[in-house]
């Protein structure tokens, strides 16, 4: 089997990315504009400040970054607060927040399409010996952002209602009851006490 084409790892890549958002998008429903917002760590992080914040920096990467800017603007994208586009502000709801990530999805997907992976951008902000970036280093990083970002709304999804798991398809974690789950988490305390009393 030969190298695969550029198409193909442009496509896997866009995938990949795909797969992300969805994930995303997925801890959201069946909450209350409450549940989406509420910040259960010390941080602040939230469901809905995360799709916010994904839909803002997907936007830049996949706009500005190539001189195709996302056309509308962004909530939270400028002014003096740094933590703006991570958390929504109560006239933000999550139907608008949803809906300008899915347009962000769209704008990034026709520049993915027209671009090829080697072609170059410039991000004003990473350190300016390494400003000049080409769709393919763009798209994993945005890809593996956008995952990291899953990552953080699986936990705290779980930590709101229990629910857990990559996509409701394949949830990607054994499909097991709550019982089950109660005794795993115990077995998993219990070998850390253990490992911290031997330590």
């Amino acid at each position: 089997m030969g190298e695969p084409t550029t198409t193909a790892m442009k496509d896997d890549l866009r995938r990949y990315l795909q797969v992300g958002r969805e994930s995303l998008l997925w801890k959201l429903e069946g909450l209350s504009e409450y549940d989406v917002r509420r910040p259960l760590v010390a941080s602040g992080t939230n469901l809905l400040g995360l799709v916010k914040h994904a839909a803002v920096t997907e936007a830049g990467y996949f706009g500005a970054v190539f001189g195709r800017p996302f056309p509308d603007p962004l909530p939270g994208a400028d002014g003096d607060d740094p933590t703006a586009d991570m958390w929504a502000e109560a006239d933000e709801r999550t139907e608008g927040l949803v809906s300008l990530y899915r347009q962000v999805w769209a704008h990034s997907d026709a520049t993915i399409a027209a671009l090829g992976l080697d072609d170059t951008g410039s991000v004003p902000w990473w350190p300016e010996d390494r400003r000049e970036a080409t769709l393919h280093r763009i798209l994993v990083h945005v890809a593996t952002e956008t995952h990291r970002h899953a990552g953080h709304a699986d936990i705290v999804r779980e930590m709101i209602d229990g629910a857990r798991g990559l996509r409701r398809e394949s949830p990607n974690v054994p499909e097991e009851d709550e019982e089950w789950w109660l005794r795993h988490r115990r077995r998993v305390e219990d070998a850390a006490r253990l490992a911290g009393s031997e330590a």
